[in-house]
């Protein structure tokens, strides 16, 4: 999507994630706000955004286009989700063959079960194949 920028009106109220992330960190005075913000704020880009708070329970995935949120997964520790899987694919579509990292990512966040999950068990999940992904660009 092109956002225009000339002079003449056109719509510069669009933002780009970097500086909607820093102002979040910077201003938002609570989960429940920054949550807010990445899901109402235009952006000149698609993307998901992650963000957790400092209370158990605060966690959430955020599906955005440029205009609206198209989808939001949270936590939900009563039911068992204690842990939020995101990809490159959007949640609802199913993965390609050639590159299905959701998959592989679930089996091994279910095997370590809610009270082994920590930075070591992350650390595995993330940096095992096909999680680790020579094609990943950052």
């Amino acid at each position: 999507a092109v956002v225009s920028t000339q002079s003449t009106g056109g719509d510069r109220s669009a933002a780009w994630m970097g500086f909607l992330i820093r102002d979040v960190m910077e201003n938002a005075n609570s989960y429940s706000e920054a949550k807010n913000i990445l899901m109402t704020h235009k952006l000149v880009a698609p993307a998901y955004f992650i963000l957790s708070g400092n209370t158990t329970g605060e966690g959430v995935v955020i599906t955005r286009s440029l205009t609206e949120t198209l989808d939001v997964q949270a936590l939900n520790i009563t039911n068992g989700r204690y842990y939020l899987l995101q990809t490159n694919y959007d949640p609802w579509t199913t993965c390609p063959f050639y590159d299905d990292r959701r998959t592989p990512g679930n089996i091994c966040m279910k095997q370590w079960k809610q009270d082994n999950v920590g930075f070591k068990s992350l650390f595995n999940v993330l940096s095992t194949k096909p999680n680790l992904n020579k094609l990943t660009v950052y």
